[in-house]
This record gives structure tokens, sequence and C-alpha cells, in this order.
């Protein structure tokens, strides 16, 4: 097996950054030891006040007096807005708040400290050379990226892998080395390793680890830098919920996009254009279903529809900012001046774009080259700005609700890399909080996640399946008006002033919306969103001429249905219509035809009524439009 590096170094490395951990560490204990031991007081969230002593209480003590129960779940703290290690002591009066499992901030530094006992247990078995591992972007685990020279990791390596997390759950813990505020090193058994933190204060709390899979990668994602391979992982405080967990990836597996994409015949990707998907037939319904859906939404609410062109100047980017940051980012604009009174201007725009996406990258719809957004700009005024960000969040919470998710609303408040000046990102900030607040839904803060030129809200859903995904986003913009000089004609026509822009999207992008929608589904389509809406199935051959006019009459009342002609027993057409999922399955017969009616078999349903031609056709719409 050929390793980046022989055993005998890596043991060596090992001894000595084991050694010079071991001699900061104490010198850290020392310098603690002879710090000033005055009394603070910390105060809990229910404005309750514990006493303690600067340099050496620490959360975890807190925990303990509050009770046995919370200590032994406790995972991380918050101390005055900053999460803290439950093991490291406080310096001074503080607001304290603990977290568990059950809360997002635990969890992620849960999995966050499951990464160091995978790195572990990756540089043991292999002696590959680690290099990033954090939480998962969407929150469902961690991965751990390392270079492994010829060896190819899969999944008969799991079970080693898995083996030696368990060893390192035993019996390691990870430690605090450094009190210092910018720099800290964990050490997890032999992994020591520069790192942010903070982490649970025991691996112990680590009950059950699983590796999931194995992928390629590149160092900081740059494709010109060195080949790496990713395995990622998934961690859990007891094995029940590792094996529901497991349970619900394997159901998962089942309602993949591209395995029902390929079954019910919507798409397909060639090699000749990777990361471009073609849409058939059927999946061009869908799509085009999904728009329609969003522009019947645009006429309701206010929209102005625009068309812009793929390929610009790079002088665009430079000017926007996104050079810099996002090169394959869109920005719009208006050509004319604008006056006061057609503001709020909310223009949208259905555009294709295109990224360089690395081959090993491209994952179905969810991850490709060519695509479309709702891309919609909101130009308005400062004092427009809570009743345009209401309104978008009204429409959000509109669509999801049509397509029966659930969500969750994030405050992302600015950056450490941010584009212009404090007050005004502030007042940006505040405005978003006080839609938010008025907006009836619960939300929490994402502190430090804002994009380079304005603060956000991220919108998360959760599907049928339990998984998170972001789709939506509604981010306010202060800069990028002022750096491209936008101006409308105020009251006074003489004098100009720079607008605020709103960039918004509901569907994020339509592929990516369609790919999940139809693992959400599991591929069973609402009737208003179906590709297979209704098929006409003759009895026999006698029928068929019927069987035609009522394909005909659903044709021109607008819905989608197709036909069944071949000489199949009746029986055999009803069980393959239920198959590809159509909604409805209309039999048709001489009795039928005789009353211009049809016998309607419901999806999922064993039994069957009949029903007139205008009954039905009444039932198609009631269906349709309870979803618009």
């Amino acid at each position: 097996m050929a390793h980046p590096r022989d055993e005998a170094y890596l043991n060596q490395v090992i001894d000595k950054r084991i050694r010079i951990f071991q001699e900061i560490q104490a010198q850290q204990k020392s310098q603690l030891e002879s710090l000033p031991h005055d009394p603070i007081k910390i105060t809990l969230p229910n404005g309750s006040v514990k006493e303690g002593k600067k340099w050496v209480s620490t959360p975890m003590d807190i925990a303990q007096g509050i009770s046995k129960s919370l200590a032994n779940n406790a995972l991380i703290s918050s101390v005055n807005g900053v999460l803290w290690d439950m093991n490291r002591p406080l310096e001074g009066d503080c607001e304290i708040q603990i977290f568990t499992f059950e809360d997002n901030e635990g969890r992620d530094t849960f999995w966050h400290s499951s990464a160091h006992i995978l790195g572990q247990s990756l540089e043991s078995i292999y002696g590959c050379k680690l290099c990033i591992g954090p939480c998962t972007t969407r929150g469902e685990g961690f991965y751990y990226d390392a270079f492994y020279g010829d060896l190819g990791l899969n999944e008969d390596h799991f079970k080693q892998i898995d083996a030696g997390a368990s060893r390192a759950v035993a019996v390691e813990l990870i430690n605090e080395l450094s009190a210092d505020k910018t720099i800290t090193v964990y050490r997890c058994g032999p992994l020591v390793d520069l790192c942010r933190g903070p982490h649970i204060p025991s691996t112990s709390f680590v009950k059950a680890f699983a590796c999931l899979k194995a992928s390629s990668a590149y160092w900081r994602s740059n494709k010109d830098r060195e080949s790496l391979q990713r395995v990622y992982g998934i961690s859990f405080p007891d094995q029940k919920r590792l094996k529901e967990h497991i349970q619900r990836i394997e159901e998962a597996k089942k309602y993949d996009h591209r395995l029902l994409g390929t079954k019910q015949e919507l798409f397909f990707c060639h090699p000749l254009s990777p990361g471009s998907w073609f849409f058939l037939p059927h999946g061009a319904r869908v799509y085009n279903k999904l728009v329609d859906f969003i522009k019947n939404q645009y006429w309701k609410r206010g929209y102005e529809e625009v068309k812009s062109p793929n390929i610009y100047n790079m002088n665009l980017w430079e000017t926007s900012g996104h050079a810099a940051n996002y090169k394959e980012n869109m920005f719009l604009f208006e050509h004319r001046v604008r006056s006061y009174r057609e503001l709020p201007l909310r223009l949208a725009d259905f555009g294709v774009l295109h990224r360089n996406e690395a081959s090993g990258a491209l994952t179905g719809l969810t991850r490709v080259r060519r695509f479309q957004q709702d891309d919609a700009h909101i130009f308005c005024r400062e004092s427009q700005i809570k009743e345009e960000v209401k309104g978008v969040l009204d429409f959000i919470d509109y669509c999801y609700t049509v397509f029966r998710f659930t969500y969750e609303l994030k405050l992302s408040t600015r950056p450490e890399k941010y584009l212009g000046d404090l007050a005004t990102w502030e007042r940006a900030e505040a405005a978003l909080t006080e839609a938010l607040n008025e907006s009836g839904k619960e939300w929490q803060i994402n502190e430090g996640d804002g994009a380079f030129y304005g603060p956000k809200i991220d919108i998360s859903v959760s599907d049928a399946l339990g998984r998170k995904f972001q789709c939506a986003t509604l981010q306010l913009d202060f800069q990028l008006p002022d750096r491209f000089k936008l101006e409308y004609s105020a009251e006074d026509e003489a004098k100009r002033e720079r607008p605020v822009m709103i960039h918004r999207a509901i569907l994020g992008s339509v592929e990516r919306m369609f790919a999940i929608l139809l693992e959400h589904y599991k591929g069973k389509w609402p009737f208003w969103l179906s590709p297979r809406q209704a098929i006409v199935c003759p009895v026999s051959e006698k029928s068929q001429d019927y069987a035609r006019k009522v394909q005909e009459w659903i044709h021109d009342a607008g819905y989608h249905v197709d036909i069944d002609l071949t000489d199949r027993k009746i029986q055999k057409k009803v069980r393959e219509a239920q198959l590809a999922q159509f909604n409805y399955i209309l039999v048709v017969g001489e009795e039928e035809s005789k009353t211009n009616a049809v016998s309607v078999r419901v999806r999922d349903l064993g039994d069957h009524s009949s029903m007139s031609i205008e009954g039905l056709l009444q039932l198609f719409k009631d269906e349709t439009e309870a979803f618009h």
C-alpha cells in the first residue's frame, strides 16, 4: 500500500508535535494559574446570575451547577455571543448560553470535532497528508480532504477507517492549547491541528460514527492544484440516531432524481456537453410549469420581466467587485434615469448562466454547468426596504407552502471582507431585522456570513426526506448601486439620489429545484406540476375513436394528457399507467362513449368512479387553481 509518508517518518512527526503541544499546554496552564482569580458574574438566558472566578470557572462548571443532565449533554457554549469551548476559562463578567446536539450550534461543533476524529483515523491508518476537515455546508456530517499518493480509497476501506475512529473516540480528548483569541490549536490523540475551533469537550460524546463515501477533490477547490481525496462521515451521540440516519440515506437512494429522471424519461446528460442537461418532452413540461408558476406570481406581485445578455465584457465584473469575489455572478441594471415615482422597481430575469464547474464536481441537476435562475432585482428607496423585504418573504412563504416545504430563516450579517462603510451595513442589517420581526416567522442570526456587498436572509428548506437545501435568497445591497453610479430623480427633479437594491431568487436554479422537488415528491408529482396529468385507456379497439375525442377535449382544456392505443388488456394498461405515475387514469369503453363519461382511477387508489367530461375538467381546474 503506497503512503505519501513512510511510517517511521510519520511517527517521528507525531512524537514531535505532541511534545510541543504538551510543552505549550503546560506553559498556558502555569500562566492561567498566575492570573488574578477575581469574582465574576455569569448571566444565563433566563436572566439568572451565577457566581464564578475569572480565569478559573468554565462553561462546563456552569452547566454542572445547573444540572447533571445538561453537563452530560453540553457540547459548546456562547459567551457574549462568541462560540466558546466548554472547558475554556471565562475571562470576565459575561452572558452565557449552552448548546447540546439538539441545537444547530451544538450539532455543527459536534460534526466539526468528528472531522478531527476522522482525520486522526485517516492519518494513523494511511499516513496521508491532511488538508482541511470541516462540517458540510448542508449541515449533515463532515468530511476530510487529504493527499494519499497512489492509494485510491473506496468502500472497502470504510470499516478500517470506522474502527480507527472508534479507537480515537474511546480514549482521547480534544483540548484547547491557547487562550489567544485568534490562533488556537487542538489535539485529538496523535493529531495536533491548527484550528479556529471551538470543539466539544471530549470525543467520548461521539458514540456513533460512520464513513459514508469517498470522492475526488482539489486543494482549495482549485482544479490546477493537487488532486486530493475527500472522505465523508457522519456521527451522533447515540447508535439509534446513526441507524435512523443510515436508513434515511438508503431511502433517499431509491428516490435519487437521476434514477427517477431516467425512469420517467424527464432528462439526460451527454458526454459531448457534460453538466448541461437535455430535458425531454415530459421533463420540459415540469421545467416550464415551474417557470410559469413564478411568472404568474410576478404578474400578481408587480414585477416587470426583462431579458439580458449571457456574455459581458470583463469590465462589468471589475466594476461590480465580482471579478475579485464571484466571477460567475450576474448583475442587472436599467439604462435610463428613473423617477422616484417609479420606485420600487422590480425587474425579473430568467437568465441562462454558465459556470465552468470542475468535471468531478458535477452532480446530476444539483451541480451543473448550464442553468437558469429566477433572478430578480428590486430597486427602491431606503424608506421602502422593510415593505419590499416583507413582500419577498411573503412570496417565498407562498411558493414553499405550495411545494409542501418547511423552511428556516437566517439573517447573515457583515463578513470580515466587505465593501462600504460600517454605518451603511448597520442600517442595512437593522432594516432586515425589522422586516423579519414583522414577518411573524421565527429566524436566527448567522454571524459574518453575509455577501461582500450586503447582508442577506438565507432560506433553507427541508424536504420530505428530512434533508436541508438552500434555494431562495434575499440580499440587501447598498454597494453595487454606488459602484455603478445608479441614480433616480428625487422630488426635486434636479436632485439625484442613489437607490438601494435587493437581490432575490425563489427557486434559485430551476434545474436544482427540479431535482429537489422530484426527490421531495418521490417521483409522484402533484397534479398541477405533473408532466403526466392524465392518460386515456380504451378498453378495446371499438372505444379508440371515443378515447381520441376524450384526449382532445382534455388537451384543449390545457392539460397534459396521453393515450394508450396498444392492444394490451385494460388491466395491463392501468398497471403501467400507475407505474408511470399518471395522476389520473381514464378508462373508456362502450358504456362511457354513450354517455360522454370516463371511468376515473386516481394514481394511488384502487377504486374508481364514473364521471362526466364536464365534471372531470372541473375537477382538474379546481385542483390546479388550489396551487395558484
